[in-house]
């Protein structure tokens, strides 16, 4: 089978790539760019924008079904860029499904579609936790819309499903981590709060594994066609455990500050406003919505995931742990 996977050189992108190839299936990855790592797993690539609607329709050709992975991420930037990759890349990938009688799209999504205010989420699941509203992040806004989209296109030739994997880590990660790193070492991370709300992550390859999983079962009449799901370990563990334990996987200081809730919202509101006006280059160090995910219980029932596709994560906090420290000390 021939598969698109969109984003396949970033980091869940390429153990997408990876695990698809590992099963027998040739692979495109539509990027911006152009990746030795997927040229050393067999990985045609696409350049190009998600955003160019016949670009995306073209890289389709041939192929039996999507991964759309890639987004526009991040705390900063303007709501048309994020809506342009987001909003407009995602309608591109189902117009293409359309085009070429492609019948499968597995979307990747986050659970930041539901973010609300200081809300907590214990034990949630896609049926019980709404959507969010009045999101302040375009990253969230635009992936909440996508997501609606990809719901809203699953009928008898197309079955969509839409995935959420919360806090994605673990080796090759080129992101969270080295800002972590980069933070603790500068002596600039602090808690938002006690730390000790409880939190869901994913390590990468659980992530990738319930890719594999919704797709093998994915069909007009399956179960999780037209649905989405959040994604984790399974395992919640409070803030202060998953940073310090991701930190000392890297060998890095560990945080013991902290900062009320309070100041840190207010220095979002202040960086925003400064960034606004400037503008300043980068992302500003705080959000209001940083601030509020930070300090926000939000776990998440994994039985919806494993009752309609089977979904088990198979590496465990501390052997996820295991592999990064051991990554981290051999690179």
């Amino acid at each position: 089978m021939k598969i698109l996977v969109t984003g396949g050189g970033g980091f869940l992108g390429q153990v997408l790539c990876r695990g698809l190839r590992e099963r027998g299936h040739d692979v495109v990855s539509f990027n911006r760019g152009h990746y030795e790592a997927l040229d050393r797993l067999g990985v045609a690539q696409v350049q190009g924008d998600l955003a160019q609607r016949d670009a995306v329709i073209a890289a389709a050709a041939g192929c039996d079904a999507i991964f759309h992975n890639a987004a526009k991420a991040g705390a900063w930037g303007s709501y048309e860029s994020y809506h342009l990759a987001n909003v407009v890349g995602t309608q591109n990938v189902i117009d293409a499904c359309r085009a070429h009688g492609i019948g499968r799209l597995v979307y990747t999504s986050t659970p930041s579609v539901t973010h609300r205010k200081t809300h907590p989420v214990e034990g949630g699941t896609a049926d019980t936790v709404p959507y969010g509203d009045h999101l302040k992040a375009p990253y969230a806004a635009t992936k909440q819309i996508a997501e609606k989209l990809v719901i809203a296109a699953n009928d008898a030739a197309l079955a969509t499903i839409s995935l959420r994997p919360r806090l994605i880590w673990g080796v090759g990660d080129n992101q969270l981590l080295p800002r972590l790193v980069e933070r603790a070492k500068a002596g600039r991370l602090r808690f938002v709060g006690d730390g000790n709300n409880r939190i869901d992550t994913t390590y990468v390859d659980n992530a990738a594994q319930a890719h594999f999983d919704a797709f093998e079962h994915l069909r007009p009449d399956a179960a999780c066609a037209g649905r989405a799901y959040f994604i984790s370990n399974g395992e919640p563990r409070t803030v202060r455990e998953i940073v310090n334990g991701l930190l000392g996987a890297a060998a890095a200081p560990q945080v013991t500050k902290t900062i009320p809730f309070g100041v840190a919202y207010a220095a979002g509101v202040v960086c925003e406003g400064l960034w606004h006006a400037l503008p300043l280059k980068g992302e500003p160090p705080m959000t209001r919505f940083l601030a509020e995910q930070l300090s926000t219980t939000h776990w998440y029932d994994m039985a919806p995931a494993r009752r309609d596709f089977g979904y088990v994560p198979a590496v465990s906090i501390h052997e996820g742990l295991t592999r990064l420290k051991a990554a981290c000390t051999n690179a």
